[in-house]
């Protein structure tokens, strides 16, 4: 089983305000994320909250979906990550699908090819790419958890993926969603 992991704890801070709750025709970025997961068959899916997490319980659609709170949110988003692997991790967990709250216009398209290249090769990652550039989200094979998890939080999850850079699976797509990272009102704006 695949299992989708939405990073969503974070302060927003150039943004303003909370992404989670941005809108994205018509719905929140986070049950934007959570329906084009479910959409292309990941059915268990967690999302890791932090600042503010009460008020976007409240306002967002979280209903059949797995709520994380990581009190260490200020600590970044690998203490995030940490939180929501040891949230799913279960013996028949073969996978994640690691999406961040603002990239919420991949397509269930590119998520349905991602979960096939994974599939069909075993990768420890696979990594959309489009026009040479690496996006998200990416697949994490349930074999990188432990090191995933005995990283400090200070270290990125970089520190593991890079030890594993000539066996991932590079997957290229045509698909803009996967580089469309909105922090800013000017990118908010672009999408």
């Amino acid at each position: 089983m695949i299992a989708g992991l939405i990073l969503a704890a974070g302060e927003s801070s150039r943004m303003g305000r909370d992404k989670a709750l941005l809108t994205f025709h018509g719905r929140t970025f986070l049950e934007t994320i959570i329906s084009t997961l479910q959409e292309a068959a990941v059915h268990n899916v967690a999302v890791v909250l932090g600042h503010r997490a009460e008020e976007i319980q409240k306002a967002a659609k979280l209903e059949g979906v797995q709520v994380v709170i990581n009190s260490e949110w200020r600590q970044g988003q690998t203490s995030s990550l940490q939180a929501g692997l040891r949230a799913l991790d279960r013996p028949y967990l073969e996978a994640i699908v690691l999406a961040l709250v603002d990239h919420p216009a991949v397509s269930v398209a590119t998520l349905q090819a991602l979960i096939t290249c994974f599939r069909d090769t075993a990768a420890p990652l696979v990594i959309p790419v489009r026009e040479l550039k690496r996006g998200h989200p990416v697949i994490i094979s349930r074999a990188l958890f432990p090191e995933l998890l005995s990283l400090q939080s200070d270290e990125g999850a970089n520190l593991v993926t890079r030890k594993y850079r000539d066996s991932t699976q590079f997957l290229e797509v045509d698909d803009p969603g996967i580089l469309l990272d909105v922090d800013d009102e000017e990118t908010f704006r672009r999408l």
